[in-house]
């Protein structure tokens, strides 16, 4: 069966049973705090239960390597929302170890695309509309001063009332112990 059919077999029945009423929340989280977390899968789980949180304490932001690589993309905007209409008080950027996007180099990746068909005529497009595709893709080399960046483009974004809280942190994906970024 193919998995597209399971998970919506599964839907329905999670809907039919009703489900879904334990995790009955509203938008606003109760913890008044935003994570901004790596997208790996080992942290799915993992990274809630090693906080504590429960469904409806945190707003969660996942994006490959917990980066922001643009101060006016869809993370910082995510956040300013989270800030200005949900009542954020403070923000976690959470890193973990043994993350992809350490040491990730954007000709690799390129190349990975082109292996699957993506044309030079489409990378170019995308450098042609003003990305820089090289940068745009590089990962990081120290996930220390990764998330350390990461915090103080938070910081010192000039929408970022001062009053809000913005902390760094590495997890491991094993243990769940978290390391504090200062």
């Amino acid at each position: 069966m193919p998995f597209i059919k399971q998970i919506m077999e599964f839907n329905k029945n999670f809907v039919d049973n009703k489900q879904y009423e334990a995790f009955d929340t509203t938008k606003y989280p109760n913890k008044k705090i935003a994570i901004l977390s790596c997208m790996d899968t080992r942290l799915t789980e993992l990274l809630p239960a090693a906080l504590n949180l429960k469904n409806g304490d945190a707003k969660i932001i996942k994006n490959a390597g917990a980066m922001i690589t643009h101060p006016y993309g869809s993370v910082m905007r995510s956040l300013l929302v989270a800030i200005y209409e949900l009542g954020i008080q403070e923000i976690l950027v959470i890193a973990h170890h043994d993350c992809g996007m350490q040491g990730l180099k954007a000709p690799q990746l390129i190349k990975d695309m082109m292996d699957r068909n993506i044309t030079q005529d489409k990378i170019d497009l995308v450098q042609n509309a003003g990305i820089d595709i090289h940068e745009w893709l590089h990962g990081f080399e120290n996930t220390e001063t990764s998330v350390a960046e990461t915090v103080k483009i938070i910081k010192t974004h000039p929408l970022m009332p001062p009053d809000v809280n913005v902390y760094g942190f590495i997890i491991d994906p094993k243990t769940g112990k978290l390391d504090r970024v200062e």
